[in-house]
């Protein structure tokens, strides 16, 4: 389905809401998002972004109140994880496989009803890619990066929807692939996000955004 560009949302409109985010250090816990906004939310996770489609990543909800206790207490006792109104774990692929390039072309041959005969020239590129990546590419590293994509478009789109967010990188990522049991799936825990609203006291939010100059950061060349 193709949908015309979103009138409403202005240029001006896009960098005030990006000025308005920032990292939340203190939720209120009273308020909860909507279903409406939270589906959104999970699709903006769904439609991100990654190297030849393949989606190394896994986006764990963490529903259960015990369990977001447990990893608060692997995360540095950091409260956001209990707080917030909902907590979403980053989880990436340790190793491409081959099974994952075959798993994704068949998918998209089924999504685009066609043979998946007709994608043999991507089967042999991502057969080549899970068994010899190229020199500078570690398979780890390059599903983290994919995964950080997808952090930056939920945040976006959270942002959009007058929803806070935090990434958060401080915990103890052996604890969190524990609990999760990623390991044995072959995922490992790389980053957590807290979504929610912020705490009326939380004095963060009232702080002067500081950037570098822009011309400092960005170059024409």
């Amino acid at each position: 389905m193709t949908l015309a560009p979103n009138a409403a949302l202005t240029p001006e409109r896009l960098v005030q809401t990006l000025t308005w985010r920032y990292a939340t250090k203190k939720f209120d816990p009273t308020r909860k998002i909507s279903a409406a906004d939270w589906r959104a939310i999970e699709a903006s996770f769904h439609l991100a972004p990654s190297s030849y489609g393949l989606q190394p990543w896994k986006f764990l909800v963490i529903d259960d109140p015990a369990l977001r206790e447990k990893l608060m207490l692997a995360s540095w006792n950091q409260r956001q994880v209990v707080d917030a109104s909902h907590y979403v774990v980053l989880a990436t692929r340790t190793k491409i496989e081959p099974e994952d390039g075959e798993r994704w072309v068949a998918r998209l041959a089924e999504v685009r009803g066609v043979p998946v005969e007709t994608l043999a020239g991507m089967s042999k590129g991502l057969a080549k890619f899970a068994a010899t990546p190229p020199a500078h590419v570690e398979h780890a590293a390059w599903s983290a990066k994919q995964a950080y994509i997808a952090l930056g478009f939920a945040m976006t789109s959270a942002a959009l929807l007058g929803i806070d967010t935090v990434a958060m990188e401080g915990f103890e990522p052996a604890k969190y692939d524990e609990l999760l049991g990623l390991t044995p799936r072959g995922y490992r825990a790389i980053c957590g996000l807290a979504l929610g609203y912020r705490a009326s006291d939380d004095k963060n939010a009232s702080l002067p955004k500081a950037r570098f100059p822009l011309e400092r950061v960005i170059e024409h060349v």
